[in-house]
């Protein structure tokens, strides 16, 4: 525990966890002073997030880049999916289908683009294992194509009303990326694993948490981040309306860029060492994993936790930022090398979408 507090001493991000026992207090006091637990909820979950990335960064030190990456990127998404499920069991679908499209972008080509910027600004040039990259991008492009079938035939005249067809559609997607993910698995770690391998380059001589402190932390971190997150789901659409964003732009910017907290300490930190092929299998890495893991197993939960079954029919502009998105991190990461101009044209992309979301929002919203 020494080396716990050390660390929250030492980090200045991290004292920023005294808004965990504020926010549950407040909770109690003033449970319909929405704004105020939004706020805090939002400066709550940023730390714990954080201190997330700490513990699993002492784990993915034993293991290579390849596992490293795949471990941050799974768990370092157990902040959204924790919040998803939360907003799934609470029926708002627009507010989990925003989060998992935004999931998806800001990955790919916000945190993408920031680790290329912050390690440019370090290094000339930096290179990294082209092969990871391509499989996160082929998973992901796949992906994307199988998310946008639902979106693509939920206009056609011939279908029946009520939703039942597009149900049926998307639990069967749903299996058929599960399945896809988990063969992408068994391809990198054990038939292909070779063609994985980082180089052996960066500067990583730090000492690392005990696995056991680590583990123990993960499990403490997860259930504050459940309480916090049923917080922040209450009070999102009410704050959200004190503050001007819909929904959708809550879940595809706001809960996006708060719930990958932990990825992004990990990878921008991995950018700033040049271990850039640690950053990039983050980045696409917890891309791919949203669309190929977390989209569909929501879908599957909501037939257990949600008021009814959900679909993965997203709005139009939805389906277009995904899809350019993902191809715009195939198209980047295609050459294997980088410089921070790169990662800077990527955050303005990002940018824009962020942008045109909060000026014109979906349909309906506002």
């Amino acid at each position: 525990m020494q080396i716990l507090f050390r660390e929250i001493r030492s980090t200045p991000l991290l004292w920023m966890l005294a808004f965990v026992p504020i926010v549950l207090v407040a909770e109690k006091a003033a449970p319909h002073s929405h704004t105020l637990l939004f706020v805090l909820a939002v400066l709550a979950i940023v730390p714990l997030a954080a201190l997330l990335s700490h513990a699993t960064e002492a784990v993915a030190a034993k293991t290579g880049d390849a596992v490293g990456g795949l471990l941050n990127a799974t768990l370092g998404n157990l902040t959204e999916l924790i919040i998803a499920i939360t907003a799934l069991r609470a029926g708002q679908y627009m507010l989990v289908k925003a989060s998992i499209a935004g999931a998806i972008v800001t990955n790919a080509v916000f945190m993408l683009g920031a680790c290329l910027l912050l390690g440019g600004l370090r290094y000339h040039v930096q290179e990294y294992n082209r092969a990871g990259a391509r499989l996160s991008s082929g998973l992901l492009l796949m992906a994307t194509v199988a998310l946008l079938a639902p979106s693509a035939v939920a206009d056609l005249d011939h279908l029946p009303q009520g939703g039942g067809i597009l149900n049926k559609l998307s639990l069967g997607i749903s299996v058929l990326l599960i399945a896809a993910y988990a063969l992408g698995l068994l391809f990198s770690l054990v038939t292909h694993k070779e063609l994985f391998a980082s180089a052996d380059h960066g500067d990583d001589n730090e000492a690392h948490w005990p696995i056991g402190l680590a583990v123990g932390t993960l499990l403490v971190v997860t259930v504050l981040v459940a309480l916090v997150s049923e917080i922040f789901v209450e009070s999102v659409q009410k704050a959200a309306e004190t503050f001007g964003m819909s929904p959708a732009f809550v879940g595809f910017i706001v809960v996006s860029l708060v719930g990958a907290a932990a990825e992004f300490a990990v990878a921008f930190a991995a950018a700033r060492k040049d271990r850039l092929d640690m950053a990039v299998s983050i980045a696409l890495g917890s891309a791919s994993q949203i669309a190929l893991f977390v989209a569909p197993a929501l879908v599957l939960l909501s037939y257990v936790v949600g008021p009814r079954p959900m679909d993965l029919q997203f709005w139009p502009g939805a389906v277009t930022m995904v899809m350019i998105a993902t191809v715009t991190s195939a198209f980047i990461t295609a050459s294997g090398r980088s410089a921070w101009f790169v990662g800077a044209l990527m955050i303005f992309i990002y940018a824009v979408f962020a942008l045109t979301l909060y000026v014109v929002p979906p349909a309906g919203q506002g």
